[in-house]
């Protein structure tokens, strides 16, 4: 057993309870390489923001629990090299999907568990989730759950249909299941195509497709219902169009690539939403800079010359989103 304590990482309870209070938002990043932890660190770092690194079932196939666990305590003392002398980062799995799993990385360092039972029958859902819960406090460790379902797809969450939380059911699943957070579906969605062409309008002067907007008048409802406690976005991602241009423009094809605009992710962000997740803008920003990197220079194979310019503008968007819209800057 390996208390993320010992790592030097924090849980999310305090830190959401400032965010709530104080009007802003805390940037969830998912990470599956060196090269975006790196990228996080620097950019919490330079922001004096607070920070989750986040990481989904299948990263953590693919990096290997073990390194994670000294990947998240190399990136706090990292975060002190770069000189800050309290940072508070957290290590949150991203939607684990049963008990087992959210014990491991409880038991191996993590500092918050999300366990997504939003798939399953209300009542299964509220006893997965209170299970979880009631190891998880044992341990310290912070519980988010999710209730209402997010279409799309991001490594192994998928679904075609969204269907929206519904308000009446919150206070009812939240005291029951004892999570610390709700992760809501009001609009957001997983990936890179977030809205069919169907379903937005187009932007007669430039083309573009505009996306339908979140539904904030569940938001509200749910914040009535829940005054104070602290609400989690998912599939928030703005898909942003210049990433996606420079794609298409070197070899890429992501036609109808559409996201959440970022003036609604910052209205989020002064509500009770404390949370809001970003795993698709860092793949878009990567996979930008090397593929720009490989046309503009094709005898590179050192892999630290494509991959330094990659992190450079994965951290440039990470600044992006914790100051112009998350404003979860200057709080440590």
């Amino acid at each position: 057993m390996t208390s993320y304590k010992e790592l030097g990482l924090v849980n999310t309870r305090e830190m959401f309870k400032k965010a709530v209070a104080g009007g802003y938002a805390i940037p969830a990043f998912n990470f599956n390489t060196l090269e975006q932890m790196q990228a996080i660190i620097q950019a919490a770092v330079e922001t004096k923001s607070p920070v989750i690194m986040q990481v989904s079932k299948g990263a953590r196939n693919y990096a290997n629990g073990t390194i994670l666990r000294y990947m998240a305590q190399g990136a706090v003392e990292y975060a002190k090299e770069l000189g800050c002398p309290n940072p508070q980062i957290v290590l949150h799995l991203d939607h684990g999907d049963t008990f087992e799993l959210c014990k491991d990385c409880i038991d191996n360092g993590f500092s918050s568990v999300m366990i997504d039972g939003s798939s399953l029958p209300y009542e299964e859902n509220i006893a997965l989730t209170k299970k979880v819960v009631e190891y998880a406090h044992q341990h310290d460790v912070t519980v988010e759950a999710e209730l209402g379902v997010l279409a799309g797809v991001e490594d192994e969450v998928s679904s075609a249909v969204s269907h929206y939380t519904k308000p009446e059911e919150v206070i009812d699943f939240s005291s029951r299941s004892g999570c610390d957070s709700l992760a809501i579906s009001i609009g957001t969605s997983h990936g890179a195509y977030k809205f069919t062409p169907d379903q937005c309008k187009r932007d007669p002067k430039t083309g573009k497709l505009v996306p339908p907007p979140l539904a904030f008048d569940i938001l509200h409802k749910i914040e009535a219902q829940l005054p104070g406690f602290p609400i989690v976005l998912h599939g928030s991602s703005s898909v942003p169009q210049d990433e996606v241009d420079t794609i298409n423009a070197h070899g890429g094809k992501l036609p109808d690539a559409v996201g959440i605009p970022e003036e609604q992710l910052r209205e989020a962000s002064k509500s009770a939403v404390c949370k809001i997740n970003i795993d698709s803008d860092s793949r878009l920003a990567m996979t930008a800079a090397i593929r720009k990197h490989f046309d503009e220079h094709p005898g590179d194979f050192d892999p630290r010359q494509y991959l330094k310019p990659a992190r450079e503008n994965m951290k440039k968007m990470y600044i992006h989103k914790i100051v112009e819209v998350l404003g979860s800057n200057d709080k440590l």
